[in-house]
């Protein structure tokens, strides 16, 4: 489960969607949840899916590794899913069995609520997987560079997110090599009641903790020793410059959003009253 976890982690590979400043890349990621939160029927979030699935073929990263990034919340939409089923009673009364009630509405409205939330994770994994760390902090940087005249120092919040998201598949790494050792010294997380497993975690959890303490220590007197004071007077190797296939970029981001909006205006929202009802 713990090399399911793949947010944080980048691919070093040549894609166009590579090549895009992050700038342009993080705007279309923000353009694109808000849209997914947007869409009130199943005709503008098969845009949305399509828009992603296109983004993913030309980032070349493997369907395989998207897939992967949605392993850990399966739990969480199933939970989420079956909650819309039991909860929503609007449409059709499929399946009516003792205190249970199905309605068509109740699945639609599990399966709209399942698609939107792998979209939101799915997107932000191809946010990271296609963006370095040292771009997402260049590209905050100069997106967020006008709040520092009004007394912001947004150069800090950028470096904080970087570095919490570069440590990610370090510190998972760290949780699989203590695992490995304490399984190795009889150690067992996997049977026994909720509470002993729970003890379990306590010889993980504390190497762990001061793993990532000695970590960000040694990381703290790193940057101490090459003075770094923050983003005041600070310049990049490379400067960050729109090229055409970033105003490209921004223009189908616009699009996009015209897309979202003209097909809710002019589908509706979706309609449980389609199907049959079937009663136990």
């Amino acid at each position: 489960m713990l090399h399911d976890i793949t947010i944080g982690q980048y691919f070093p590979l040549n894609s166009k969607v590579h090549k895009l400043d992050p700038r342009v890349k993080l705007f279309y990621t923000l353009v694109y949840i808000i849209m997914v939160f947007v869409c009130n029927n199943f005709v503008a979030l098969f845009m949305t899916l399509l828009s992603v699935i296109l983004l993913t073929i030309f980032s070349k990263i493997p369907f395989k590794t998207i897939f992967k990034s949605l392993k850990p919340i399966v739990l969480i939409i199933l939970i989420t899913s079956l909650l819309q089923i039991i909860y929503v009673k609007s449409g059709i009364v499929l399946i009516d069995w003792w205190k249970i009630k199905i309605t068509s509405g109740g699945l639609l409205q599990a399966l709209f609520m399942t698609i939107r939330v792998s979209l939101l994770i799915v997107m932000s994994s191809l946010f990271t997987y296609t963006t370095s760390p040292t771009a997402m902090t260049n590209g905050l940087d100069r997106l967020f560079a006008p709040l520092t005249k009004i007394g912001i120092d947004f150069n800090v919040v950028t470096m904080i997110m970087t570095i919490a998201l570069r440590f990610i598949p370090t510190l998972i790494d760290e949780v699989d090599k203590i695992m490995s050792a304490q399984k190795s010294r009889g150690a067992n997380f996997e049977s026994g009641s909720l509470m002993k497993r729970t003890k379990m975690l306590i010889p993980l959890f504390v190497p762990l903790l001061f793993n990532s303490i000695k970590r960000a220590y040694d990381l703290a007197y790193a940057m101490t020793c090459r003075c770094y004071n923050g983003g005041k007077g600070r310049t990049t190797m490379n400067a960050l410059k729109l090229r055409l296939s970033d105003y490209i970029m921004l223009v189908l981001s616009i699009a996009f959003i015209a897309g979202v909006i003209l097909l809710n205006k002019y589908c509706g929202e979706y309609n449980a009253e389609f199907t049959f009802g079937i009663t136990l």
